[in-house]
């Protein structure tokens, strides 16, 4: 539970600071789909950031819920590959790092399904 609250703050807070140097740092270095491209992996990253705290959340409902440990994983390590594969994209312009996005995203539905067999599993 701590860890995916550590998780939770920590992609927040690298969310809030990813957003504000997309708008003003990157504003007139990229042009506008690109921008695009990294205020979606900023949005998405603080989503499942707030989503960890719910993962961590049920945790302490049911400690021994692998569902709930799984929606806790799947949300960080899918954030990480979809958030970070459209950064790493929008920075370097390898357009093959766009194949990769989509394993982030089915890791984040991972997480969505987790959290509600988790809940639906709570006593």
């Amino acid at each position: 539970m701590k860890l995916f609250v550590i998780f939770g703050s920590v992609l927040g807070l690298l969310a809030v600071a990813s957003g504000a140097f997309g708008a003003h740092a990157l504003e007139n270095h990229l042009d506008a789909p690109m921008l695009e491209i990294w205020e979606t992996a900023a949005k998405y990253q603080m989503y499942h950031a707030l989503a960890l705290f719910g993962a961590a959340w049920l945790v302490t409902q049911d400690p021994t819920s692998n569902w709930a440990n799984t929606a806790g994983w799947a949300f960080f390590i899918g954030t990480l590959i979809f958030s970070g594969s459209l950064y790493i994209l929008t920075l370097s312009g390898i357009k093959w790092l766009g194949a990769i996005t989509p394993i982030g995203g089915v890791s984040l539905m991972v997480g969505w399904f987790s959290c509600l067999m988790a809940a639906i599993k709570l006593k």
